[in-house]
C-alpha cells in the first residue's frame, strides 16, 4: 500500500523538493492533502498534479479564489488555522510540516497530538515549543522524525545506538556568503548578498539565518530537544565544503559522520521512507574530486548569534520563543531595507536583554510571548527608522 502524506507548506522549498521525490515514486506515497500560506495558484496546480483531496490556504481571503481554481476537480478547499490543524489530523500516516516561522505551530502540534509521523523541516516548532512538543510526542506516541540536513544526519548517525553511549553531537555549518567577509563589509552588506548562500539553494529567510550563522543557533536548540543533550554537550563547526552534516562522537572515541551533496531532497526522502531508504536524483558523491574536508571554529565576535541562542537555551523558558521571534521580525525588516546586517543580532540582544521570561505552559503561551515579542521589535525598528 501507499503511503499517504500530507505537507503543511507544499509550495515552499521544502514542499517542492517533497513532491519532486513523491512523483518519482508513485508506487509508494499518496499525497492526500496540501497547504499554502497564500499563494493558491502555486496550490491548485499541484493539486491538479497530484490528485490532492484537501487544500488548505492559510489566509482566509484566498479561500473564495481557491475553490475557484479547484472546481473542476473532486478537492476540498478549505482556509484558516482549523483547517491547517484539520489537515494535520487527517488520515494521512505522515506530516511533513514545512511552515516557516510559528505559522504552522498549532497544526503540528495537533500532527503530534493525532499520534502521527511528523517530519520537521520547521525548526521553529521545536526552538519555540520543544518541551511541550517532544511531551506531547511522548504522551501520544507520536514520532518525530528531522529533515534538517544537520539533525537529519544525527539521526542517522544514531541508527542502532544507545543514546547513553554518545559523548557528544557536533553540527556543521557552512559559514554562509561571509564566512571571510571584513568588518567593513559586513556592516554594507545587502539582501542579495545575504541570501546568496555559496552551497545551498534556500528561501530568503533561512538564507539570511545561514549568513549570521542564527540558523545554527536555533539548530543547537532544536539538536537539544530532539536528542536530548544539554548545550555543554553540543558543538558547532564551520565545515565551508557543506560535505559532512553533521557527526555524533561516542563514548568510545569514535566519531560518525553523515556525508551528502548539498541537496535538500536526501534529509526529505530519508523521511519519507523511513525505517527504509529511497533512490533520490541527488548528485553523488565524488571525494576524490572534493579532495579536502576543512573546519573552524566559529568567530563569535564576528557572529555574535550564535552566542544569542546558545544562551537562550542556557536560560531555557521563554527565551528561545523571544530568541526566535526577535530573529524573525529583524530579518524581515533587513530584507525590507529598514535596518543593516548587522543590526540583526543587536535587535535580538536588545529583544532578550528587556524580555521578562516564563515557563510558557501551553501552545497559545508560546504564540502569545511570540506575538508580544513581534509587536515591541516591529515597533523599536519603526522608530529607529525615523
Amino acid at each position: 500500500m501507499r503511503r499517504k502524506i500530507a505537507i503543511l507548506g507544499a509550495t515552499g522549498s521544502i514542499g517542492k523538493s517533497t513532491l519532486d521525490l513523491v512523483e518519482r515514486s508513485p508506487d509508494r506515497f499518496e499525497v492526500v492533502a496540501v497547504s499554502a500560506a497564500t499563494n493558491v495558484e502555486k496550490l491548485a496546480d499541484i493539486v491538479r498534479r497530484i490528485g490532492a483531496k484537501l487544500a488548505v490556504v492559510a489566509d482566509e481571503s484566498r479561500l473564495e479564489k481557491l475553490r475557484e481554481l479547484l472546481a473542476s476537480t473532486d478537492c476540498r478547499a478549505a482556509a484558516g488555522e482549523e483547517a491547517l490543524s484539520e489537515l494535520a489530523c487527517g488520515d494521512a500516516e505522515l506530516v511533513i510540516a514545512a511552515i516557516v516561522g510559528c505559522a504552522g505551530l498549532r497544526a503540528v502540534m495537533a500532527a503530534v497530538g493525532s499520534g502521527k509521523t511528523v517530519a520537521l523541516a520547521n525548526k521553529e516548532a521545536l526552538v519555540t515549543a520543544g518541551a511541550l512538543m517532544t511531551d506531547a510526542a511522548t504522551r501520544y506516541g507520536a514520532t518525530l522524525l528531522p529533515v534538517d540536513s544537520e539533525h537529519n544526519a544525527i539521526f542517522q548517525c544514531l541508527a542502532g545506538s544507545r543514546r547513553e553511549d554518545v559523548s557528544r553531537i557536533i553540527l556543521t555549518a557552512s559559514g554562509g556568503p561571509f564566512r571571510t567577509a571584513s568588518a567593513e563589509l559586513l556592516r554594507a552588506a545587502t539582501p542579495a548578498q545575504a541570501i546568496a548562500h555559496p552551497n545551498w539553494s534556500m528561501g530568503a529567510k533561512i538564507s539570511v539565518d545561514s549568513a549570521t550563522l542564527m540558523n545554527k543557533g536555533l539548530e543547537l536548540i532544536e539538536a537539544h530537544h530532539l536528542f536530548g543533550l544539554p548545550s555543554d554537550r553540543i558543538d558547532i563547526l564551520i565545515h565551508p565544503q557543506s560535505v559532512i552534516h553533521s557527526m555524533v562522537a561516542f563514548i568510545d572515541g569514535s566519531v560518525l559522520a553523515q556525508l551528502g551533496s548539498p541537496d535538500m531532497r536526501i534529509p526529505i526522502a530519508y523521511a519519507l521512507a523511513w525505517p527504509e531508504r529511497l533512490e533520490t536524483p541527488a548528485q553523488r558523491l565524488d571525494l576524490a574530486q572534493i579532495a579536502r574536508l576543512d573546519f573552524e571554529q566559529p568567530d563569535l565576535g564576528r557572529f555574535p548569534a550564535l552566542r544569542l541562542a546558545r544562551e537562550a537555551l542556557e536560560r531555557g523558558g521563554s527565551a528561545p520563543i523571544v530568541l526566535n521571534a526577535a530573529n524573525e521580525v529583524a530579518v524581515a525588516g533587513f530584507l525590507a531595507g529598514a535596518i543593516r546586517f548587522v543590526e540583526i543580532p543587536a535587535i535580538v540582544q536588545e529583544a532578550l536583554d528587556k524580555a521578562e521570561f516564563v515557563n510558557p505552559g501551553s501552545i497559545e503561551d508560546v504564540l502569545e510571548i511570540d506575538r508580544m515579542t513581534r509587536t515591541r521589535v516591529d515597533s523599536a525598528i519603526k522608530a529607529s527608522c525615523h
